[in-house]
């Protein structure tokens, strides 16, 4: 049990890699305060023990602020919540970037702004921040808004790690491949050919496959575990080999 006595908070839980991670934390003995936007996602883990379920929209500070302050002690902080853009340099617009720097990074920042004292309180913590393998890492074909908000939360990264690596606080980040989530099932079937969009997500992947959310989860539980204590500032590729 190597989350055992943990308490940790989780965005955008409802669904995906952030559903799974709420699966994979409990099985290790971790208490998870699961958030989502959408209450209707939050409905399956109803009834389920060390399973603490509230709305929360990450765009709102307040609400946040609110969050960490109902939770005693927060021992780890996983900011899934994010979205994925498409589109180059010459079709983004102010809108686009505004919203990606808002939800995939600002948010962040307030969950750490609002986290770290509680964390530093009690000897440390956790902070595993969602970033992409389409970031500072890798540039891939119509992801410009997207990658450049996701480049930011390693640098968001980096920087809150050498902060506060003397106070017990560790933060890393996460870069997945392209993973089978509604979501990207969602931005799939908004295509004029699904059939041979899904194809090209695939393509994309060594493996020849996409990776299935359980399959990061268990990179999240590691981080939040004492395991890896020596660990910070770092950015984790999970890609199934997009990086090799």
């Amino acid at each position: 049990m190597r989350l055992q006595g943990k308490n940790i908070l989780i965005t955008a839980a409802g669904q995906g890699i952030g559903k799974a991670t709420v699966l994979a934390m409990v099985a290790e003995g971790a208490t998870v305060w699961a958030t989502d936007i959408n209450p209707a996602l939050l409905e399956g883990f109803k009834g389920m023990a060390h399973v603490h379920t509230a709305v929360l929209n990450v765009m709102d500070k307040a609400a946040i602020q609110a969050q960490v302050a109902s939770m005693e002690r927060i021992d780890g902080l996983f900011n899934c919540a994010g979205f994925v853009h498409s589109g180059t340099v010459l079709t983004a617009t102010d809108e686009d970037w505004d919203l990606a720097f808002n939800l995939n990074v600002r948010s962040q920042f307030w969950a750490i702004q609002a986290a770290l004292p509680k964390m530093i309180a009690h000897g440390g913590g956790s902070i595993i921040n969602m970033a992409s393998v389409a970031s500072s890492i890798k540039g891939l074909p119509n992801r410009f808004v997207y990658g450049a908000s996701k480049a930011a939360v390693i640098g968001l990264t980096k920087a809150v790690a050498a902060d506060h690596v003397r106070q017990g606080v560790r933060c890393n980040a996460i870069c997945p491949g392209t993973v089978d989530t509604p979501s990207l099932q969602d931005r799939i079937n908004s295509q004029a050919d699904p059939v041979q969009a899904r194809k090209d997500f695939i393509a994309r992947q060594p493996m020849g496959r996409l990776a299935l959310a359980h399959e990061i989860a268990p990179i999240v539980v590691f981080l939040a575990s004492d395991e890896s204590q020596f660990t910070t500032g770092q950015a984790y590729s999970v890609d199934g080999g997009m990086t090799i």
